[in-house]
């Protein structure tokens, strides 16, 4: 494994929190400011939770990332009003999903209209990120999941794949994103050490509409956090290491899902760093 590379890997992590009431004192007890916090939305609560959360973490001092479903937005008035608020807040990064709103609240039903619209606008965050899909997508074909990236990449400046508990899948997925000349740097998403119980209250509080999609849009995902102790992802990292470390992968850094055990999953990189002797 390349120590060197790996620790490049975690040295360059992002935390995806969900903006429940406690994420912002979790963060500001735990996370250092050098890390990237990403802020998920809520099909249910909608945008709020996510601007609100944003904002005072990035007058803390935070790189802040808001997820900007496409599906969330009510029209173009909606986009540029959000638009306006983040560039208030100093954000220059923004990560734009299709989201999981069912119906969509408004015109929107993807996320290429979106970066188009952005584009538009004159392209008003110097960083744009877009889903990648390793594991299959339960509604659309993997070749199509690829020929999105590459529609939506001269709209976008990074992807963020989903999670992915398979290293050959994941190896095999940014290989063949490279063959088809998406260029664009990747993030790899995976979970963060979490323990069961608490990832089930945690969807709770999401939301009783959310939970149910999220239970059974990844029921699987708990099969692998029930082992004794809960789900830590040394195994998948240490087997994809050199796959992902490897020049050519153009492998930015890692996505951390944290599902909010921000403090559980920052002392685990820490020590994984000092293991290799950060």
């Amino acid at each position: 494994m390349d120590a060197e590379g790996f620790r490049a890997l975690l040295s360059s992590v992002r935390y995806e929190v969900l903006p429940a009431k406690t994420a912002e004192d979790k963060v500001l007890a735990h996370v250092p400011r050098d890390v990237v916090v990403t802020v998920t939305a809520s099909p249910v609560k909608g945008l709020e939770p996510t601007l609100d959360l944003v904002g005072r973490l990035a007058a803390h001092g935070y790189r802040v990332v808001p997820h900007v479903p496409a599906r969330l937005l009510r029209d173009d008035a909606h986009l540029k009003d959000v638009v306006d608020r983040l560039r208030e807040t100093g954000v220059d990064d923004v990560f734009v999903p299709a989201g999981d709103a069912d119906p969509p609240a408004g015109v929107y039903d993807g996320a290429l209209p979106v970066l188009r619209r952005l584009s538009e606008l004159g392209s008003p965050f110097a960083r744009v990120g877009i889903t990648g899909y390793p594991e299959s997508h339960p509604l659309i074909h993997d070749d199509l999941t690829i020929q999105a990236m590459w529609d939506k990449h001269t709209h976008a400046t990074y992807i963020v794949s989903n999670l992915c508990f398979d290293p050959r899948v994941l190896g095999d997925w940014v290989g063949r994103i490279r063959r088809r000349d998406v260029t664009l740097p990747v993030h790899v998403g995976v979970a963060g050490p979490v323990q069961r119980a608490k990832l089930l209250a945690m969807a709770t509080k999401i939301g009783v509409g959310e939970s149910t999609r999220f239970l059974t849009r990844h029921a699987s995902w708990f099969l692998r956090f029930a082992t004794p102790g809960g789900y830590s992802p040394d195994r998948l990292l240490a087997r994809s290491a050199e796959a992902l470390t490897t020049p050519s992968a153009g492998v930015a850094g890692l996505h951390v899902f944290t599902f909010n055990q921000i403090a559980e999953t920052e002392r685990w990189r820490r020590a994984l760093l000092d293991r290799l002797g950060d």
